[in-house]
C-alpha cells in the first residue's frame, strides 16, 4: 500500500515516514514540503537516514496525492482542508490527526468524506483511545456527583490549546453524562468570581519543554479522587496508529471515521 506523508520535514512527519519505509505492508510514495523549504526533489530515503530510494519530496499537492493509495496528514487546518479536497477528488484514503479546526472548518473537512474514506482523530494512539472509552464509562457511572477536571501538557511549540485530545476527552465526559460539552466546558478560571459550578467540565493547559503529550482526567468527589492518565513518551505510537488506520481505511466505503472505528 502506497502512503504519502504531509509535513515530512517536521518531527511527526519524519517519524511516520521512517516507520513506513520499515513497514512490511506500507510503502512511502511521496512527502509534501513547503515550496520555500528548499527540499523540493530531495530523495526521501536519504533525507530520513536510509539508503536512496528514488522517492522524492514535492510541494505539488496534486502530484503528492496522486502518488498514493492513502495520505497521512498531521499539519494545519488550512492545509488539511486542501489535502482533504484533493483526496476526495482523486478518491484517496485520508488519515488526519490535525487539531485546531473551527466548527465551520470541521464541517467542510468532514463533507469531503462523501467521496472517500476519511479517518480523523485528535490522537491516533491505542492507549488514548482506550482512555477515552474508559472516561466515557466512568463519567456515565459517577454523573455530576464527581467534579471533572482535564489536565494536559505538551511541548512549547504546540499552537492550539486545549489540545485536541483534551477536548475529545471532555466530549467523552459530556457523552457519558448525556450533556453538551459546549454548555458544560470551562476552558479557564481567572478572577475572583471563578468559583466552580456543579456539572462543569474543566480544562487546564500546560506548555513546556519537549513533552510529547500528557493527559489526565480527574474525577474529584467528597473524600476520594479518581485519576485516569495517559503519557506519551514516543511519537511512534501516533505514527503506528496512523499507518494502521490507512490499511483499515483501504477496505472501507466513503465515510467519516474515527480511530474508535479502526480499533473496533
Amino acid at each position: 500500500m502506497k502512503i504519502a506523508v504531509s509535513g515530512i520535514s517536521g518531527k511527526m512527519g519524519r517519524t511516520i515516514a521512517s516507520l513506513i519505509i520499515q513497514d512490511s505492508i506500507a510503502e512511502l510514495s511521496s512527502g509534501l514540503v513547503r515550496p520555500s523549504s528548499g527540499l523540493e526533489g530531495q530523495d526521501l530515503g536519504e533525507f530520513l537516514g536510509f539508503e536512496k530510494n528514488h522517492i522524492f519530496a514535492t510541494s505539488n499537492l496534486d502530484e503528492f496525492v496522486q502518488s498514493a493509495d492513502a495520505v497521512i496528514d498531521f499539519s494545519s487546518p488550512a492545509l488539511s482542508l486542501e489535502i482533504a479536497k484533493k483526496c476526495a477528488q482523486y478518491k484517496k484514503v485520508l488519515v488526519c490527526g490535525t487539531t485546531g479546526f473551527l466548527d465551520e472548518e470541521k464541517q467542510k473537512f468532514s463533507s469531503y468524506a462523501q467521496e472517500t474514506p476519511i479517518i480523523w482523530s485528535s490522537n491516533m494512539s491505542l492507549g488514548v483511545n482506550l482512555l477515552t472509552n474508559l472516561v466515557e464509562k466512568v463519567a456515565g457511572i459517577l454523573r455530576d456527583d464527581f467534579d471533572v477536571e482535564i489536565l494536559e501538557m505538551h511541548h512549547n511549540k504546540k499552537i492550539d490549546a486545549p489540545s485536541g485530545t483534551a477536548l475529545s476527552l471532555g466530549s467523552a465526559v459530556a457523552k457519558g453524562r448525556n450533556v453538551d460539552i459546549k454548555n458544560s466546558g470551562v476552558m479557564a478560571r481567572v478572577g475572583k468570581e471563578a468559583k466552580r459550578n456543579k456539572g462543569e467540565i474543566g480544562f487546564a493547559t500546560l506548555r513546556g519543554g519537549d513533552v510529547i503529550g500528557d493527559h489526565t482526567v480527574i474525577f474529584a468527589g467528597e473524600g476520594e479522587r479518581l485519576e485516569l492518565s495517559h503519557k506519551a513518551s514516543s511519537r511512534e505510537i501516533f505514527a503506528k496508529g496512523a499507518i494502521r488506520a490507512c490499511i483499515w481505511g483501504s477496505a472501507q466505503k466513503a465515510g467519516f471515521y474515527s480511530m474508535r472505528d479502526v480499533l473496533n
